[in-house]
């Protein structure tokens, strides 16, 4: 099993720390940002079409909370079940920065904020 190491290449674009979580722990996963077959995530999609490394670098909404890809369907069943708060973690990062972002997350062991 990997080690929960700070590294801001592993936030994803919604702002998850995949450095803490337990599929890329186990490297049954390779993180967001490598992640060719998420094909699926409209937020990975729009962030990468454009050039964003987060939705904390979007120009298109002032908000995640008015933006229709961020809190599409698939995103309300993820955050109901695992409790998360993906707009918290995106405002954290706008706040603090991706490389303090990182070491947080790192240092608390989580992967999102919680509700």
């Amino acid at each position: 099993m990997k080690e929960i190491v700070t590294d801001s290449k592993l936030i994803a674009y919604c702002g998850l720390y995949c450095g803490a979580c337990r599929k890329y722990l186990a490297g049954k996963c390779s993180g967001c940002m490598d992640n060719e077959k998420a094909t699926w995530c409209k937020v990975r999609a729009c962030c990468i079409e454009h050039n964003y490394s987060s939705c904390a670098d979007c120009t298109i909404v002032d908000s995640v909370a008015d933006c229709k890809k961020f809190n599409n369907f698939m995103a309300k069943i993820f955050a109901f079940v695992f409790r998360s708060n993906r707009g918290a973690c995106i405002q954290l990062i706008k706040e603090k920065g991706r490389e303090p972002y990182a070491a947080d997350m790192a240092k608390n062991r989580i992967m999102t904020i919680k509700r």
